[in-house]
């Protein structure tokens, strides 16, 4: 059976389904045009790459399929007020349309060598790579496994694959779930516990939630509210992973408040512009702020995305994970999470 190399190569992809999770969230489900089958890790993401209204998009998206079926690949995707990308996808995309994408990539996987005792903790669509974790947890057939999966959302309709984890949850003996809308509205009969995650709550809901790695993802306040009562609790810093497309918490000063500031001469090559990048700020967020058009994600180093190759000049790269050691070795660089140590040209 052909593979889908582990890098940057899913390309062109054929969406054969396209499910209603909840009143706001679909799945959608791929085939490789080629018929290659899928190579990736539960808990990782691919970059959708679309044009609407002629103008180029890109937007990362965790699977939430099992890597052990690897024919198909899915992704769920919430729409969001405003969002470009997932209202598209929401309106337009159905089966037999084909879009690009890049992956897979990301670092968000189970460490390898880590305790066996996992805690999971989404917030509203961030169940998403936690899903595929546990469909694969599942698919593997891996029983001695244990599980907590805390999944919060608003209310009880928008609990995401709220029916399967049920299934889940009985088949699986280790894996203990824990569903917490933040009101019932719409559902007074709901027979579980409400209200928003607190300290309080996990050390109650997890006893020996120390001993356990934890994978979170969602809103940037719930995954800062994890993280805070996780260290609370006693949990150690190195076995807590999360994982976000949003940047939230990478924050750069503007550019106005450095007056003093070097500023470094940027050109991109193939759209024949040149600017200047203030010592400090990054190329993609410069790029932005002067109208150039770079395709990119998450802004924090984590997808890939942005990947550019840098034909002349150095920088600062502090990534996490979007790129591999190979082509920062051939030149290769991320602009979103790269300072520049000299003047700059991009082949872009």
């Amino acid at each position: 059976m052909a593979v889908a190399p582990h890098a940057e190569a899913f390309d062109q992809l054929l969406c054969v389904d396209v499910h209603d999770e909840t009143h706001d969230v679909k799945s959608f489900t791929f085939l490789s045009s080629d018929g290659k089958a899928f190579d990736f890790e539960a808990g990782q993401h691919l970059s959708l790459e679309l044009e609407i209204d002629g103008l180029p998009e890109s937007r990362c998206y965790s699977m939430s399929s099992s890597p052990a079926r690897r024919k198909a690949i899915t992704v769920t995707v919430k729409r969001t007020e405003g969002g470009r990308v997932s209202n598209w996808l929401h309106d337009n995309l159905v089966a037999g349309m084909t879009v690009k994408a890049m992956g897979p990539l990301g670092a968000f996987v189970r460490p390898a060598t880590a305790p066996a005792k996992l805690a999971l903790l989404s917030g509203g669509s961030g169940i998403t790579p936690l899903m595929s974790i546990v469909r694969d947890i599942a698919d593997s057939a891996q029983q001695a496994a244990d599980v907590v999966f805390v999944h919060a959302a608003r209310t009880p309709r928008d609990l995401v694959f709220r029916d399967e984890l049920g299934v889940l949850a009985n088949r699986l003996k280790g894996l203990r779930l824990i569903l917490l809308p933040e009101q019932v509205t719409g559902e007074p009969s709901w027979p579980g516990l409400t209200g928003r995650l607190s300290k309080a709550f996990l050390s109650l809901a997890i006893p020996d939630l120390a001993e356990r790695v934890i994978m979170c993802c969602g809103p940037a306040p719930f995954m800062q509210a994890v993280r805070s009562f996780s260290a609370e609790l006693g949990s150690p810093a190195q076995n807590y992973y999360e994982e976000s497309f949003d940047g939230a918490g990478v924050e750069e000063p503007p550019a106005e408040v450095l007056p003093q500031a070097r500023a470094f001469k940027v050109e991109f090559a193939k759209q024949s512009r040149t600017i200047e990048v203030a010592d400090g700020q990054t190329v993609l967020s410069s790029a932005k702020k002067a109208g150039i058009r770079l395709p990119s994600s998450c802004a924090n180093g984590l997808c890939g995305t942005c990947k550019s190759k840098l034909v002349s000049g150095s920088v600062d790269m502090q990534h996490n994970g979007g790129i591999r050691q190979r082509e920062v070795e051939a030149g290769f660089f991320l602009p979103c999470c790269s300072k520049p140590l000299s003047d700059l040209v991009i082949d872009r």
